[in-house]
Order: structure tokens, then C-alpha cells, then sequence
């Protein structure tokens, strides 16, 4: 058996027949958010819920419930397709992922790594007590948190297929909004329990009308700064979001007539910020794991998974080891009550050095091996019988134009993009910084979608509220 049928036995989804029309894409989205939500509600058999809050504060990052059926989230997915990244950007695997033969070879490859990552990350998870099984449950619990893995590996296959986007931004997507609704308007304590003077409320808006009724102004601006900021963080990331590059196009048969090709500003999107938050986490859950077993290699940790020690101290995001949402919030307080900053707040600057740096890199890469470097774009121009203006018909040309721009690009995309996920994290974006930094690019990207390829299937008010 060769590589390719090795390939050609990993379950997998068929892709559909015909084009979907906008109904048809929005059923089998909905169908799939609506299991991933069911799956994140289904507890698995032979868990012991004691020490899952240590990840909590991850798994709007990588789209999980831990503990549920989808406690491991987008992280295969993610992990699989960071290794093939890294081979294919250094040339390691020669693939032409733009030749219909270099891409199934290359999607197959991401699946079954994304496969045996599930087997193997689930295996880590229980044994290494990160999801700690009941005596004598733990192959059981491995074969349920496998199981959930590789359904979300499918899932996002049947996203990418039949539905909107992908199912890795979806997943996030959906998360996100999800605790962006209970940060704003849960009228409940963290136990769960009707809010009394002592305990407030989860929610931001009930903290408001709370610390108003009780006199507590500090308390008050201490609620809406993150509402404020998460609204302006918003609305920049949709300027930044059409911010672009036009380059102009002609029809070489057809005189007078051409067209500008955008390179937008964010030019690779929400994936580096992705892949470096998912390899945080990967290095946080490994940290931990290891100083439970004697081996505080990365770091040593608190009650709550927090590090306190070693490497992952500096590159660990602050926000979760900060006690309100957002340092801006704790200065302002702190500022009025008079109380010390707490320690954590020196680790802000290595954390954004770290999360930029990442960003850059994994921008860098996935330019190059996702079809939108330079050559790629320049052969999709020219097989559409475009030239620049003034120029002879050349893709080589059209390249050389190309190269003065997607490079720096892609360099600021990853810079912008860090700088806004650590930004945001400092002024206390509702549901996180990286979170509604996510959710807003994941959404603006939709709609460009929809509004490119699914306008004219729409029904008229719809139609209309999308600006057409």
C-alpha cells in the first residue's frame, strides 16, 4: 500500500455535485453549529470535573468545552495544519498545493494528521491528568475524547464543503458570540446563583444598574470601560478589515475594459493569530502537565493553571492572571482605590514581543502555502487573461508588481493582527482579546463572502440588509 492509499481509507466527506445555493449552504451550517454546541453539552462518561477550570480560560481560543465531547477542539486541526506549514514552507515537503493533485495530497495529509492528532492528544490529555478520568474509566475516556476530536476534524470538513467559510473560524465564531452574550447580560453569580451585595453579577449590564443602585462608582466605570473598548476595538478591526491595495487589471482581448484587484491591509486573515494562540496553549497544557509530574520544565503553576515561574510566566497571556478583565481596568482602579498593581503586569511586554513574533511568522507561511504568495496570484491573474496596464502580457511581470506588495503585506497582517489581539487583551475586550478580535474578522469575512458569491440567492430583505 502506498502513501495515497493510505490516504484514500481516512474517513472523510464528499464533496457536493452541483453549486449550493445560499438555503442550501445555511442548512448544513446551521446543522453543524447546532451538533458542535450539542457535542460542547454531552459531559464525558468517566470524567472527574475536578481540576477542568484550569482550562477554561482556553477554550474560547480553541473552540472547546473541556470535559464534553469537545474537549479538544480545533487543536488537531490547528496542529496538523502548524507541522504542514512549517514543512512546506521551508521546502521540506516539495508539494505544488496549486495543482489539484499537490492540494488533495496536501488536504489529505492535513486530515490524517488532524486524525492521529486526536488519538494521540487525547491519550496526552488522560494520562497526563489534564482530564482526569475516574479509576479504572481512562482507555474509555481516551476513546470518547478521540472520538469527538475526529468528528470535528469531519465537521470542518463538511463546513468547508457544504457550508460558509470553515469550520475552524466557525467553531471559534460561535464560541465567542456565545460568551460575548453571557459577559454582557448574565444576571447570575459565577455559582449560578441570583447576585447579592457581596457577589455580583457575571454580566456587565446587570453590574452597571448593581454598582449604580449600591453608590459604587468605581465599580460602575469598572463595567463599562470593557463595553466601551470592546465597541472601538470593533469598529477598528472593521476599518483595518477594508483597508486595502487595488492593483489595476486589463483584458488583453477586450480594450477599455478592466478591473482592480484588491490585496487587502489584514492580508492573511484571522489564521496566524490562530495558530500562535493555539500553540500557547498547546505549550501551557504541556507546562502543566509536566510540573504535575514533578517536571516543571516550562514553568510552575497555581491553583488555576496560571504559570507563576519559568518560560511560560513571560509568554502566558496576562489577561487571565489579571483580577479584573483588562489591565487598563485594574489601573484605573487601582489608580482610585489606592492599591498595588499586581505583579503580572511587567509580563505584558514579552507577551506582546511573543504573540507578534508568531504572528509574523505564521503570516509569512501561510502566504506562501495557502496560494496567496506572489507567483500563485500572479498565474491566477494571467490565466484569467489579465495584465497590468502598460505592461506586455507576462506573468512573470505581473509578479514583480505583485512582489512590491503581498510580501510587506503579509509581514504587516501578521504585525497588525498581533498588536490588536494583545491590545485588546489590555483594554478588556468582552469574551477576551483574542476573542472578539476572532469573532469580529471571522464575521467581516463572511459577510464579504456572502455578499461575493450568495447576494442574488438571497431573499430581497436579507438582500437588502447586506447593503445591496
Amino acid at each position: 500500500m502506498n502513501y495515497r492509499d493510505l490516504l484514500s481509507i481516512v474517513p472523510g466527506v464528499e464533496g457536493p455535485k452541483k453549486r449550493l445555493n445560499f438555503n442550501d449552504k445555511l442548512k448544513w451550517t446551521a446543522i453543524i453549529v447546532i451538533v458542535y454546541f450539542v457535542m460542547g453539552n454531552i459531559t464525558v462518561w468517566g470524567v472527574s470535573p475536578v481540576g477542568l477550570e484550569r482550562f477554561e480560560f482556553l477554550q474560547t481560543i480553541v473552540a472547546s468545552e473541556f470535559g464534553s465531547l469537545i474537549t479538544l477542539g480545533i487543536v488537531p486541526i490547528v496542529n496538523a495544519s502548524i507541522i504542514l506549514q512549517l514543512l512546506t514552507g521551508s521546502d521540506i515537503l516539495q508539494w505544488d498545493t496549486n495543482t489539484p493533485e499537490g492540494k488533495k495530497l496536501f488536504m489529505g495529509t492535513q486530515k490524517l494528521l488532524a486524525v492521529v492528532f486526536c488519538l494521540v492528544q487525547a491519550t496526552a490529555f488522560v494520562s497526563f491528568g489534564a482530564i482526569p478520568a475516574q479509576a479504572g474509566m481512562t482507555g474509555f475516556v481516551i476513546a470518547q475524547v478521540a472520538a469527538g476530536g475526529i468528528l470535528i476534524v469531519l465537521m470542518d470538513e463538511v463546513i468547508s464543503k457544504w457550508g460558509f467559510g470553515s469550520g475552524v473560524s466557525l467553531f471559534i465564531a460561535s464560541g465567542v458570540s456565545m460568551e460575548i452574550v453571557q459577559r454582557l447580560f448574565n444576571p447570575l453569580t459565577a455559582e449560578g446563583t441570583l447576585p447579592t451585595a457581596a457577589e455580583g453579577a457575571v454580566g456587565y449590564i446587570p453590574q452597571i444598574f448593581q454598582t449604580l443602585a449600591a453608590g459604587n462608582l468605581v465599580e460602575t466605570a469598572a463595567a463599562i470601560i470593557p463595553i466601551v473598548f470592546t465597541i472601538l476595538i470593533f469598529f477598528l478591526v472593521v476599518y483595518l478589515n477594508a483597508m486595502k491595495v487595488e492593483i489595476p487589471l486589463a483584458f488583453g482581448q477586450v480594450k477599455g475594459f478592466g478591473q482592480r484587484y484588491p490585496l487587502n491591509l489584514l492580508y492573511t486573515s484571522v489564521i496566524p493569530i490562530i495558530f500562535t494562540h493555539a500553540m500557547l496553549a498547546n505549550l501551557n497544557i504541556m507546562g502543566q502537565m509536566l510540573a504535575e509530574r514533578g517536571m516543571p520544565l516550562l514553568g510552575t503553576f497555581g491553583e488555576e493553571g496560571i504559570p507563576e515561574s519559568g518560560l511560560l510566566y513571560w509568554i502566558y497571556s496576562p489577561q487571565a492572571a489579571t483580577p479584573r478583565d483588562g489591565l487598563l481596568t485594574e489601573i484605573v482602579v487601582t489608580r482610585v482605590t489606592g492599591a498595588p498593581l499586581p505583579e503580572v503586569t511587567v509580563a505584558w511586554i514579552p507577551y506582546a514581543i511573543t504573540v507578534c513574533t508568531l504572528t509574523i511568522i505564521f503570516s509569512v507561511f501561510w502566504a506562501k502555502t495557502s496560494g496567496q504568495d506572489s507567483k500563485t496570484v500572479a498565474e491566477k491573474i494571467h490565466n484569467m487573461g489579465m495584465s497590468v496596464p502598460g505592461y506586455r502580457r507576462d506573468k512573470r511581470i505581473i509578479e514583480r508588481i505583485l512582489d512590491r506588495y503581498i510580501p510587506y503585506l503579509a509581514v504587516l497582517s501578521g504585525l497588525f493582527i498581533g498588536l490588536l489581539s494583545v491590545f485588546s487583551d489590555f483594554f478588556g475586550a468582552v469574551g477576551g482579546g483574542i476573542g472578539i478580535l476572532l469573532a469580529t474578522m471571522i464575521i467581516y469575512r463572511l459577510y464579504e463572502e456572502l455578499a461575493q458569491q450568495h447576494m442574488e440567492d438571497m431573499h430581497p430583505a436579507l438582500r437588502q440588509f447586506m447593503g445591496e
